[in-house]
């Protein structure tokens, strides 16, 4: 080899390095540019923990309930994850509105006064405000709860349907509100209430656990529907919500997770 073909080479070389070095700098650069794979969309849930058996903690301390599993299937079929935040009830739209949560599902009723500050869902589920007293108890109607004390919990529908009862709020000695219904079931079988008013999903769940123990009477406080919450600006997820929830209804889906706690399909 000459000395002017030798040059030649290594100038060839030289040209073919610094062009596989372009292209390793264009393929970085481009992989830099490209958009970040999108972090998973996820829904914060609000939810009273100790709400069997919509939503509550098993012998396991695992979150636990009815509408649990609805919520995680939704969110499954929505294509995000599901974070489930307890809150005080109470406070749940003040939690929803100051987006601490996303959605509030949890045995929610649907109101008039909370239609002004909650966007909800079509009904999922239809519920009743029952009456539980003891077994020893001599209140046999509604009108046997002049001059008691009857217990709710605070925040709940059940102290806007006591309240509507004009004739039974004035005559009920002392409404006493409660932070959860546990709380005001153990009170009632104490004796420091003569009854309470609860959501019949929850009484129900209770009083077959104990059977013998509670009576439920035949009148009521009226019947409300359950419904998903989020905020009023929030169509996107109040719209997914909707439709995974239409859908599961459709498939069976909600029927087979309402016999499982239930034992029967009782989807709206």
């Amino acid at each position: 080899m000459n000395k002017l073909t030798a040059l030649l080479a290594t100038l060839l070389a030289a040209s073919l390095l610094l062009s596989g070095c372009n292209k390793k700098d264009d393929t970085t650069q481009a992989a830099a540019s490209a958009p970040a794979a999108s972090a998973s969309t996820k829904i914060v849930i609000g939810l009273d923990d100790n709400f069997p058996p919509m939503g509550f903690h098993d012998d396991k301390n695992q979150l636990v309930g009815f509408d649990i599993d609805m919520a995680k299937e939704a969110a499954k079929r929505v294509g995000a994850e599901v974070e489930f935040k307890p809150i005080d009830w109470n406070a749940k739209e003040a939690e929803l509105n100051g987006k601490r949560v996303d959605a509030l599902w949890n045995g929610l009723t649907i109101t008039e006064d909370r239609k002004k500050n909650i966007a909800f869902t079509s009904p999922y589920l239809e519920n009743r405000q029952i009456i539980i007293v003891t077994s020893k108890s001599a209140i046999k109607t509604k009108a046997d709860l002049a001059g008691k004390v009857v217990g709710v919990q605070d925040g709940s529908s059940a102290v806007d349907a006591v309240g509507k009862d004009e004739a039974a709020a004035k005559s009920i000695k002392e409404l006493k509100k409660f932070g959860d219904n546990v709380t005001a079931l153990m009170d009632l079988s104490v004796g420091r209430l003569d009854a309470i008013v609860v959501d019949e999903v929850v009484g129900r769940y209770y009083t077959t656990k104990k059977p013998g123990e509670y009576v439920v009477l035949e009148e009521n406080f009226g019947t409300e529907e359950y419904g998903v919450g989020t905020r009023k600006d929030d169509t996107e997820l109040l719209g997914k919500i909707e439709k995974a929830l239409v859908d599961m209804k459709k498939d069976g889906t909600a029927a087979k997770i309402s016999t499982q706690w239930f034992g029967s399909n009782i989807v709206k």
